[in-house]
């Protein structure tokens, strides 16, 4: 079963729902059909504890009646409900208030490119069955519990899944694809009582061969558990923080939620005035793929219809774009940079997909020795965010750093700085990994305020 196989049930059905929305009254329509299938299991103590299978159609539509819009979503594809929802649609729009950036894009805009060929987003594969998920699932709960100082797992999860998307409009466009997913999961626990310590591990591709083995996932989990048993609290004062690879592109999140149209738009981001201006250190670029190969965030065209590109959001430290789907492109003044992402029951956003930060030539370990005595973040939790002014404090646990070597786990310590001061001197170290949609190395930042005890 390939992806064209996905969406052939679903063209038909987004383009019922526009024929109903057209014969309902509207002036411009589209409609997005996306169907999923899942299967998740999940072991414990070497049985089955949980199997949960999923499957669902949701289809939207979006009907414009001048400069006013209305969107609505349903599960059910009968041709009474699709003309039942048209109508209903249409009447919504009527009453909706004008918005002067609402509208389909124009058709010279579309994109060429209307299915995911080339890009390897579904894998031709035999899907796995139940049995082989358990499986995967208990030999990750195996190996995490081999490892010494592991008390329990807490759970291991093996699961597969389908999505495939069609969109539809009255502009003329029509396209769609398909993708598949495996996942493998576990989470471990050192220590007992209120000396539990929790890590975990998770491996997701698209490709189930290339997937890493069960037993490394596992390995992996109860290392990570074992590693931040006996955790302290750190030293209060400025010290130098390296965000480790896996939560390091948290920081990066951060910038793109800053350079999002919709916060540019709302005038409310601490980046609002800095286009053109340096963002990043120099010598360091944060690029978007779209069209990487046999990646999650790929695609070929986005949720209005425009061509996917590659472009650099900051090239050399500079900021050089914001990141804006049609309306909120036109409401700047800006042409889309083909970022409009969008579920069934709301109109379009922007959002981004894959993401590229320049890599470092030092290593993880070359950079703890740099910093000497500092915090190694592996894990955040909570955060106060100011959107406006980039002010940044969030919870952290990770290592105690002292002449560049880790010393013992550290926890319930808070690490606060300015985003805007914090990004433009991040040093990026080389650990990025490849494979992931987002491929961001561990990020060290000097001087940044550490509240332990």
């Amino acid at each position: 079963m390939h992806d064209r196989h996905l969406t052939g049930t679903l063209a038909p059905v987004a383009n019922a729902l526009l024929k109903a929305a057209k014969a309902a009254g509207a002036e411009a329509a589209d409609a997005i059909a996306i169907e999923g299938r899942s299967v998740s299991i999940d072991v414990r103590k070497g049985g089955l504890e949980h199997a949960e299978r999923s499957e669902g159609l949701d289809i939207g539509l979006r009907v414009f009646i001048g400069q006013r819009q209305a969107c609505i979503s349903s599960s059910d594809t009968r041709p009474e409900t699709l003309e039942a929802m048209a109508a209903r649609a249409v009447a919504m729009a009527r009453e909706a208030p004008e918005d002067p950036y609402a509208g389909l894009a124009e058709t010279a805009q579309l994109a060429l490119l209307r299915s995911a060929e080339g890009l390897e987003l579904f894998d031709p594969a035999p899907e796995p069955d139940p049995a082989m998920l358990q499986e995967d699932a208990r030999r990750a709960e195996a190996a995490a519990l081999a490892v010494a100082g592991v008390a329990q797992v807490q759970s291991a999860s093996a699961a597969y899944g389908t999505q495939a998307i069609w969109l539809a409009a009255s502009n003329g466009f029509q396209g769609g694809y398909g993708r598949s997913s495996r996942h493998i999961s576990a989470v471990a626990i050192s220590g007992e009582g209120t000396g539990m310590e929790r890590d975990w591990c998770g491996e997701g591709r698209i490709f189930q061969a290339d997937l890493p083995s069960p037993e490394e996932v596992g390995a992996l989990a109860g290392t990570r558990a074992v590693e931040r048993f006996g955790p302290r609290r750190p030293k209060t004062g400025a010290y130098p923080v390296l965000y480790d690879e896996r939560v390091a592109s948290s920081l990066i999140g951060h910038l793109l939620g800053a350079i999002n149209g919709a916060a540019i738009a709302r005038g409310s981001s601490w980046l609002r005035d800095a286009m053109g201006q340096q963002v990043l250190p120099a010598g360091i670029s944060l690029t978007e793929n779209p069209l990487r190969v046999r990646r999650a965030g790929s695609r070929p065209f986005d949720a209005e219809g425009l061509q996917s590109r590659i472009k650099d959001l900051v090239a050399d430290g500079v900021l050089q774009s914001w990141v804006l789907d049609l309306a909120t492109a036109r409401k700047l003044g800006l042409e889309s940079t083909a970022n409009a992402a969008r579920g069934t029951s709301a109109p379009p956003s922007p959002s981004t997909s894959n993401l590229l930060l320049t890599q470092g030539p030092k290593s993880r370990a070359q950079l703890l020795a740099d910093m000497g005595t500092g915090l190694l973040v592996t894990s955040l939790i909570g955060s106060t965010i100011n959107p406006t002014t980039g002010d940044y404090s969030r919870g952290a646990s990770g290592f105690w750093v002292e002449n560049g070597e880790i010393v013992y786990p550290v926890n319930e310590c808070t690490i606060a700085g300015n985003l805007r001061e914090m990004l433009a001197r991040i040093i990026p170290a080389n650990d990025g990994r490849d494979h992931l949609s987002t491929v961001v190395p561990s990020l060290l930042i000097e001087g940044m305020t550490l509240a332990g005890e």
